[in-house]
């Protein structure tokens, strides 16, 4: 069989034809089959192995292992998950989902079973390779239609990456005709105050060979919003927001992302909703007068501000947020649920273990993830006016 080999070979998610050695690879690594029982803790192993053997598709692959998978953890994990905004989207066209950033591993999972049972195609999802510890994980997760972010790189060798990166964005979208989705930024939010990068934004505006902002109006942006009731690792944030203030120099270890990993999918996390927002209108004409550097800052703003303006505002949202400005009351709770969230709060920080635990501290941060959503929201809301 000829194969046609590409020039994104080396961070693309697999093609077809490689289904069966990918799926001959997992099978035959022992560390996968602990991980097929760990995830699948009521099924026979026997019948799992042989459900992966019969897989010779992508297709195959999200409908028999990752769909019924993700359809439990929604049931076992959450109070439901919703998707909104579907409106925006014309199901002739591909898109890049620009979106903020909660879970390591659910947010683009999560909203791709959304798409399916809204009548859509699941998107490719950018994944960093910080998170590839090995050579099978990266063969997983090429499986599921993601492709590889490269990190870590200096000077020449991340300018080349970047602009492959970029290049492999736009043949997803205007050639495969793939819809995509990427974090507005690198790396999640530990206080929840979403920003999109002005990097990402040129990174992405590299491949073309009109202007940069030309580039990038040839990709529709479509920002879209997460609102989690609960982040199960909303301690494991904190906690790292206390190490790095105590050590600058702080950089989290492979162990930390998996804890990381293991806490989101199997925490429980409330009601989650997502919302596609109103496409990224781009007035070239205005943007080409000002200088490059302040068309992304513009353009950064109005992610933002739709991302922010859409956010669902949970109780949890509001009763932080009266903890942190009891000067501005939101009020719209009871008390009952403003004692159930304080001993919420008072369990989750207990169960942060640092030699210097720094409870005030740890306090605060945790307020601040609840509260910056609502923060954001009123902001992007007052804007509006």
């Amino acid at each position: 069989m000829d194969v046609t080999l590409s020039p994104f070979d080396d961070i693309a998610p697999l093609n077809e034809q490689d289904v069966p050695l990918a799926i001959h690879q997992l099978l035959s690594e022992p560390k996968f089959i602990k991980i097929l029982a760990f995830l699948f803790p009521g099924e026979q192993l026997e019948y799992i192995t042989a459900l992966f053997r019969s897989i010779k598709t992508v297709s195959e692959f999200q409908a028999k292992i990752a769909y019924p998978f993700l359809t439990d953890l929604e049931s076992k994990t959450t109070s439901g998950i919703r998707l909104e905004g579907t409106e925006n989207l014309d199901k002739t066209k591909n898109y890049l989902f620009l979106s903020n950033h909660r879970d390591i591993t659910l947010d683009a999972s999560f909203f791709c079973i959304k798409l399916l049972e809204a009548g859509f195609d699941t998107v490719e999802v950018a994944v960093g390779d910080n998170l590839l510890l090995e050579k099978w994980i990266e063969t997983f997760v090429r499986l599921n239609k993601s492709f590889i972010v490269k990190r870590g790189l200096r000077g020449k060798e991340q300018l080349e990456a970047s602009r492959h990166l970029s290049a492999y964005i736009h043949y997803a979208i205007l050639q495969k005709h793939q819809s995509v989705w990427m974090a507005q930024r690198e790396g999640r939010a530990k206080d929840s105050n979403d920003r999109t990068q002005e990097s990402l934004l040129k990174m992405i505006a590299m491949t073309g060979n009109k202007t940069a902002i030309e580039n990038l109006a040839a990709i529709p942006v479509c920002p879209l919003t997460i609102s989690y009731e609960y982040d199960p690792c909303d301690f494991l944030k904190a906690k790292e927001l206390q190490q790095r203030r105590d050590d600058p120099c702080f950089t989290k270890s492979a162990t930390d992302d998996l804890i990381s990993m293991k806490t989101g999918i199997h925490g429980f996390k409330g009601h989650i909703v997502y919302v596609i927002g109103n496409k990224l209108e781009i007035p070239l004409e205005t943007l080409q007068h000002l200088p490059r550097s302040t068309q992304f800052e513009w353009l950064a703003k109005q992610i933002d501000n739709e991302i922010h303006r859409n956010y669902y505002i949970y109780n949890v949202n509001r009763i932080a947020f009266d903890m942190l400005f009891p000067d501005q009351s939101i009020d719209g709770y009871t008390e009952m649920e403003k004692n159930q969230f304080q001993q919420y709060l008072q369990k989750q920080i207990e169960k942060i273990e640092l030699n210097n635990k720094d409870v005030p501290f740890l306090t605060q941060k945790m307020l601040e993830i609840y509260a910056n959503p609502l923060v954001n929201n009123l902001a992007a809301v007052d804007n509006e006016k």
